[in-house]
Formats: C-alpha cells, structure tokens, sequence
C-alpha cells in the first residue's frame, strides 16, 4: 500500500515538473531577446535613490563648507560668546588722606545681592521678602525688583552695596534665585568733613564730584579681567584670572583734618546763630596756594549722597558766585598804590557821605568829611573807594581785577569752578565803574577772594591755589609743586596795604576780628543780594578776610555768611568774630608763635669772636617813625635790624625805587645811613639771619 503511495506522489511531481519547465524555458528565451518590465523599474529605483544620495551627500558637504569656512569665525566667535566670558575685575580705589595721613576716604568689600529671574518660583512675594530685609525700602523699590524678577534672564541685580547687617538679614531668609557678589564700596569715615572738597563715588567705582572725581582716572586704578568658560547650560564649568586688578593711587591732601573741623563747626554754629541760610568758610596758606580748610554749609555724608537736595552738594567756594562788597576795595587800594594814583596819606573829601550817577545816588554810612586814603579803607567809605576808582579809569581798574585772578578758574583740581563775572572795561560807565571800585557788579568766588588776598599777604605773588599736596602710586610720592600764576603788585605797594588793613583790625570795622596775641590784616564786607533784579534790603553777604600774623602770615583766612537774619548783617559784627575764633584755634594748632608782646628767645652765644652767629637785633615799630623823620630831612634812615616788610614800608613812605632780597633782619642796605637821598632814590635791601654789618 505504501509503494503503490509512493509511485504515484513521484509521478505526480514528475508531472509537475514536466509542466513548468516549458514555461521557464520559454521565458529564458524571450530574456535573452529582450529585458524584462522589473528590471527596468528597478534600475530607474536605483537611479533615483543614488541621485539621492547624492543630493543629500553634496547638500552635507555645502553645508559643511559653509559652516567650517564661510561661517568659521562667526560661528567660532559666538562659541565662544556662548562658552567663554569675561568679566572686568574691579580695582581697589586708593586712599585720600589729609595732609598729616588721617584717611578721609577708602574702600571696603560690600556684599551686592543680585537675583537669577528664572528661578523665582513666586517674583512678587520675592520682592516683599527682599524689600522687608532693606533698611529702607518703599513700595516704589519693591515694585521696580518685582519688575526686574518677572524678567526671564540670568542675571538681574536687585540692591548694590548692601550694609552688613542686610547682607546677614538677606542671607537668612535663603530664598531660591538669591545670591551675592562681592564688591568695593566706597567709605567715608569722617562723614560731612570735607565733603565738598572729597567728593563721592557711585556704585559703579566711577568718582562723580570733588577730588573722587578730578583724580579719578588715577584713584581708580586699572580693572583686572576673569576669564570664566561656562557649559551649554551656562554653568560655570572654570575660571581664571587673565589680568589682575591694579590698585588705585592715593591723594595726599592739603587740607589740615583739624583745621577742617574747627572751620565746619565754626560755621555750623555761625549760620544757626544768625539764622542764615549758609556760609564758607576758606583757610589758605598764602606763600604756597594750599588749601588748609575748606568749609561749607549746608553740607552732606558722602556716604548717603544720593538723599541730599542739589544746594547741600553744591560747593559753595567754588561754585557760587556773590558780590564782595568792600573787601574788593583791597583790589581798587591796591591798584591806585601800584599806578601811583594815591599815597596812604593823600586826603579825600568825602564830605556829606553821598555821590549820584544821575538819579543813582551812593551812600555811607556816615558822613565822614575828609578823609586820609588809609581812613577810606580803616572807615569802608564807599564814597572815597568810588573817587579812587574813578582816578584809576576802567581800563587800569579792570586790569588789575583780571591780574587777581578775577573772571578766571584759578585751579584745575577743583572740578566745577566757576570764573566768576567780570565787566570788560569797555562796558564800565562812571557808575559801573563806581560800583566796581566797591565791590558790586563784579561776581566772584569765596576762593578767588582768598586766592587775592594772600598774594597780598605775600608780598605780590598769585599764587594757583591747590588741594592736593601729593600723589602715592606703588610707594612712589609725587608733591604737587608750588606754582606762582603771576605778580599782582609790587611787594612795596603790599607791605603798604598790609599796614593799612592792620588799621582796619585796629581801629577800624573789623575790631571783632583782633586776636590778643598776633598782628591781623584785615577787610569787612557787607553787600546786598540781588533777589528778582534788584538789591535786597533784608539778604546780605557779611564777609570778612584777614591774614595772620600780618608780617610774616601763615593764614589767609576768609569767612562769607549769607543772609544772616538774627544779629545784624554786617561783615565786622556777624563774619569777623568767626575769623577771631578760627584764627585762635588754626594758630595753636599750628604753633605760630605770638607777635604781640612775644616772649623773649632765650639766645646763647655759641662764639662770641663770630659776629655771623649773633642774631640781629629786632628793633620796634616805634623805630620807624624815627627813621621816616631822619629821611624827611634828606638823610637815609638806619634800616638794619628790621624785618623786610618794616623795611619796604618805611622806604615806600620815603618814595624810594626799592629792590629787596634775601629773608630775615635786615643787614644791609644801600644808600647806608644817613646818606642825602630824594624821592625816586634806587634803594638796595638784603635781608639775612647773620649779624648786621657793623
């Protein structure tokens, strides 16, 4: 059964087999002839997909070329942008200190807080958070930092320059998106002192008034630079320092820390006892031009400028203008001696105490009748300043304003001075003129004022007037040298209104400015303010400015209340006795030995065989009217033994062409004693230490 099975499954598929192979062989045949449908659809397939291909293999390559070569440095820059920033290091700003190493001003580390605005889950109740740790914030603030968090960046500052105690209030409250940076913040120790004259820095390191802003390319330093690389996610993967940060130079100041403080709170107390609206007050040394105090008020702490109202930051030496009243007649005095106009003792008829320029009439005070010229400034009568002036015509008047240093900035360290206001001559009509010769229709500055009168002081030189005596950088100290701008007046003609300004102190309106134990030189000033174009009759400018000791000064010390409205409002009752008092103060501190009634110098003989060593003998005042007498019978008076300035003022007198040289006593001095002489006589001074040519 199972045989006959298998034949007839095989010859089934031999049957089958039988069947197809016709079939295959005759579509052998008709391949061989011609290609078949499939092969063709296939080849167009494979044609198509190889263009493809190579499509997308030249589409690889273009952009390839274009990002490797085209856009190479782009594209290499922004990696770069993306993965690598740097960031400015800020340097330490240097030091200012006054002139004896007190700090006034420098830098400590404060903690900034700054916000990650991507982070804060809940921006408005962040800003509460923060603005409650604040020791002063307002609903503004708070909004402005809620603005700043809802800001989707990666970085936002929210308050700069904290104090400790917020930066500790802040810290504890860990909120999410929070963090610090340490920055350098500006610190001012001594508060108001010298606020004027230091200045401020902003938060950006960036000085922005007084000395923190004329010296800042030098307090500043050079900003160091911090590499950081960062990831795709901008974490900061390292950092590096590629330069560091260079220190700033300190500023060594002219300004006597001491000195300062008597002058602010004389001040202070001053514009509260008068109850005026502010004053200056101006303390220079007049042989070099330093600024040893500079005073204003209102004033403000530097370390909270940005709370304080324009008129507390102004600085008033520098910035406000005013008319000086009758102590510019020490320019009109001084210009009629140097032209020769008037001698001290030439009289001036000043009868009825009244001039008129057509309808304008110019009063005095009192009717003084006449006057010697001297009297005219011991007396401030107007009247007799105005004759002179108008001897002296505008063009010699207006020369010798602009040869004080009026109409001009006098410093290049005090930034934000003004020049002033200053007629040309050609403008002055007689009663411009007059008004000039008084001290009205001119504006000056507290500083030009001082800066005037110590070339006075002097001897004659303009002295540019400065407030920074040195720069430090790297150990290195560099002084700020001393430099003349200019002769003003002869030193004859400044030994001739020292002697008169002493008269004013004596005897004159300036009485409450006399000091027990030194010789001042001093002039009053009262003017009247222009309020709405016309002169006030209630707001004054009360000045008054002295130097001390006259004969050999060692302050030029200048005061300016304005409007005081309690005491008076002249310059010898309200600024005098403020000069009084910080001239008192300046000269202890300074140790000037007294000039009225000093104590004898116990003197030891250290050879007696050598007449070099022995001091010369000082001789009194009374001495030179002696000598005026013996020259007023045509003999050379004996000057030996006097001090230069005795000595210039008793040849002024006698009208002779002097030449002075040397410092000290005088001992020597052509023609000798008792020789015939005239007016106009050439008259040689030596002054020296050694003992007088027998």
């Amino acid at each position: 059964m199972a045989d006959r099975r298998g034949v007839r499954l095989s010859t089934l598929i031999a049957r089958a087999r039988g069947r197809g192979r016709p079939a295959r062989a005759a579509r052998r045949r008709d391949g061989a002839a011609t290609p078949p449908g499939w092969r063709a659809v296939v080849q167009k397939r494979l044609v198509v997909t190889a263009l493809l291909f190579a499509a997308w293999g030249a589409g690889i390559q273009a952009r390839l070329v274009w990002l490797q070569v085209i856009q190479h440095s782009d594209l290499t820059a922004r990696a770069e942008r993306q993965q690598m920033r740097t960031v400015d290091a800020v340097a330490k700003r240097g030091e200012i200190l006054d002139r004896n190493g007190h700090v006034l001003a420098y830098s400590v580390d404060a903690e900034s807080v700054y916000a990650v605005p991507t982070e804060v889950k809940d921006p408005a109740r962040t800003a509460a958070t923060l603005c409650g740790a604040f020791d002063d914030c307002d609903s503004r603030e708070r909004q402005r930092i809620e603005e700043r968090l809802r800001r989707q960046k990666a970085f936002a500052f929210v308050r700069r320059q904290l104090s400790p105690d917020e930066a500790r209030r802040i810290a504890s409250l860990k909120l999410d998106g929070i963090g610090f940076l340490k920055e350098n913040r500006r610190y001012y120790p001594k508060k108001e002192l010298a606020a004027h004259v230091i200045g401020y820095a902003g938060v950006e390191n960036v000085g922005l008034a007084g000395i923190e802003s004329a010296f800042d390319s030098q307090i500043r330093g050079r900003a160091g630079r911090i590499l950081i690389q960062a990831d795709a996610r901008r974490h900061t993967v390292f950092s590096r320092v590629e330069r560091p940060a260079t220190a700033g130079a300190d500023i060594e100041l002219t300004i006597d820390e001491y000195l300062q403080y008597i002058a602010e709170r004389e001040l202070r107390a001053t514009v509260a006892e008068n109850r005026a609206t502010g004053g200056t007050i101006v303390i220079m040394e007049p042989n070099s031009g330093e600024i040893l105090a500079l005073a204003n008020y209102p004033t403000f702490n530097p370390n909270t400028f940005w709370r304080y109202q324009r008129s507390h930051t102004r600085n008033r030496a520098i910035q406000e203008i005013y008319e000086p009243g009758s102590t510019f007649k020490i320019v009109t005095a001084s210009a009629a001696f140097e032209e020769s106009v008037v001698d001290p003792e030439d009289l001036i008829n000043v009868t009825g105490g009244r001039i008129a320029f057509g309808a304008r009439v110019i009063h005095d005070t009192h009717d003084y009748g006449i006057l010697s010229f001297t009297d005219v400034l011991v007396k401030s009568s107007n009247v007799g300043a105005i004759k002179i002036g108008l001897k002296l015509g505008p063009e010699r008047l207006n020369r010798y304003v602009h040869r004080f240093g009026f109409g001009q900035t006098l410093s290049p360290e005090l930034r934000g001075e003004s020049q002033g206001i200053v007629w040309n001559a050609g403008e002055l009509n007689d009663s411009a003129l007059a008004s000039v010769s008084m001290g009205y229709q001119i504006g000056v500055t507290p500083l030009q004022m001082a800066t005037a009168v110590s070339s006075v002081a002097n001897g004659g030189e303009l002295m540019e007037p400065h407030i920074v005596r040195a720069v430090v950088r790297n150990g290195r100290r560099t002084e700020t040298p001393r430099k003349a701008l200019r002769r003003t007046i002869s030193a004859n003609t400044a030994a001739e209104l020292t002697a008169i300004l002493e008269d004013v102190v004596e005897r004159g309106t300036a009485r409450a400015a006399k000091l027990e134990s030194y010789q001042v030189a001093g002039k009053t000033g009262t003017a009247a303010k222009l309020v709405g174009g016309r002169y006030s009759k209630s707001e004054y400018h009360a000045s008054f400015i002295g130097f001390v000791p006259s004969r050999r000064p060692a302050l030029t010390i200048l005061v300016v209340i304005d409007s005081p409205r309690s005491k008076g409002y002249y310059g010898g009752v309200v600024a005098a006795p403020v000069f009084k008092r910080v001239a008192e103060a300046a000269l202890r501190h300074l140790g000037v030995p007294p000039t009225v009634n000093p104590v004898p110098p116990v003197l030891v003989a250290r050879n007696a065989g050598d007449s070099r060593d022995v001091p010369v003998p000082t001789r009194a005042a009374a001495v030179l009217d002696a000598g005026v007498q013996v020259a007023r019978d045509g003999l050379m008076p004996d000057l030996r033994g006097l001090s230069g300035r005795e000595a210039l003022r008793m040849a002024a007198k006698l009208g002779l062409a002097t030449h002075l040289r040397g410092r000290g006593l005088v001992v020597e001095q052509s023609p000798l004693p008792g020789t015939a002489v005239e007016r106009g006589t050439p008259c040689e001074i030596v002054l020296g230490r050694e003992g007088a040519t027998p």
